[in-house]
């Protein structure tokens, strides 16, 4: 689940080339909290009190959260105005609990399970925002304005395709949480596994 606001815009627009050539680079950064129980329901009530904040007063199990910069490179001429290239760096970081304490056999087999479903939960909305970041990409591919000497209009027209796309990717990210988070659905299975016994 994602557990805190997304960035949903962040542009940095300079004139003079850009650091790095070629596509966007992601950053993936990995944090933990401790939990501890003598059983999955104990362990629960420790993600409920330490996991990552989900809204004003709610607690989560895991996290993604994301941060996209962008570096544009723009070309100007005597009256036009035209972006040679727009990189990002994506910066994904995920938040898991990390069983802190030794647990029998049993409970450490259902835990393994649980960890691997949450990480595919939280690197499903890593992949949406790496979509996110190539279809942003593919949008501002080409803008250009003849009566745009400093380039306000270009600028504006970049800003407007990502606001866009970061839109409906934010709209997929919602709708995969939705189908996880509804009643029987994956994240109540592994709460299930883990609480079972």
């Amino acid at each position: 689940m994602r557990a805190v606001g997304i960035p949903l815009f962040a542009l940095v627009c300079g004139l003079t080339s850009v650091a790095h050539a070629g596509n966007s680079k992601v950053v993936v950064r990995t944090e933990t909290y401790a939990v501890a129980g003598r059983n999955g329901a104990e362990i629960m009530k420790t993600m409920q009190r330490s996991g990552p904040k989900h809204g004003l007063l709610a607690r989560a199990m895991a996290a993604t959260r994301y941060d996209v910069r962008w570096n544009l490179d723009w070309e100007k001429g005597a009256s036009a105005c035209r972006l040679r290239s727009a990189n990002a760096v994506l910066t994904i970081t995920y938040r898991y609990p990390r069983l802190a304490n030794a647990v029998p056999a049993d409970l450490q087999t259902r835990w393994t399970k649980f960890m691997s479903g949450v990480r595919t939960h939280e690197e499903t909305h890593g992949r949406i925002a790496k979509e996110m970041v190539n279809a942003a990409q593919a949008a501002v591919v080409g803008v250009a304005n003849d009566n745009d000497p400093d380039c306000a209009k270009s600028q504006n027209d970049v800003r407007r395709r990502v606001k866009a796309v970061y839109t409906d990717y934010e709209a997929r990210q919602r709708q995969f949480d939705a189908k996880e988070h509804q009643y029987h659905g994956n994240v109540d299975g592994l709460v299930a596994l883990l609480t079972s016994h």
